[in-house]
């Protein structure tokens, strides 16, 4: 989803890969994954020539990313009260020694 939220920012598969450290070989693979997936394809893209070709999200897959975001908050809200749990009781120093890491 992540890669689809590049491509739609960039207008690229090359870019979006390369925001995410991802070889264009690898980031066009799953999206061609994506599009056999699905009924509908999920990104068009547009091969090189005057404009130098570039990549959209179709309205099948503007609604696919908007509806995994929706069900990724509907589970982080069910199960916000387990995690406060969880974290509640913690061993403090066990949660100290723990590498942080970025989100």
């Amino acid at each position: 989803m992540e890669l689809l939220e590049h491509i739609r920012e960039t207008g690229s598969i090359s870019a979006a890969g390369r925001a995410m450290d991802m070889s264009y070989r690898r980031a066009w693979l799953l999206i061609s994954e994506l599009n056999h997936m699905f009924q509908e394809p999920v990104v068009e893209s547009q091969r090189g020539g005057q404009n130098g070709g570039g990549a959209a999200l179709t309205p099948f897959g503007e609604e696919l990313l908007r509806r995994f975001r929706g069900m990724e908050n509907s589970v982080r809200a069910a199960i916000a009260g387990d995690l406060e749990w969880l974290e509640a009781n913690r061993n403090p120093a066990e949660a100290a020694a723990e590498p942080q890491t970025e989100s």
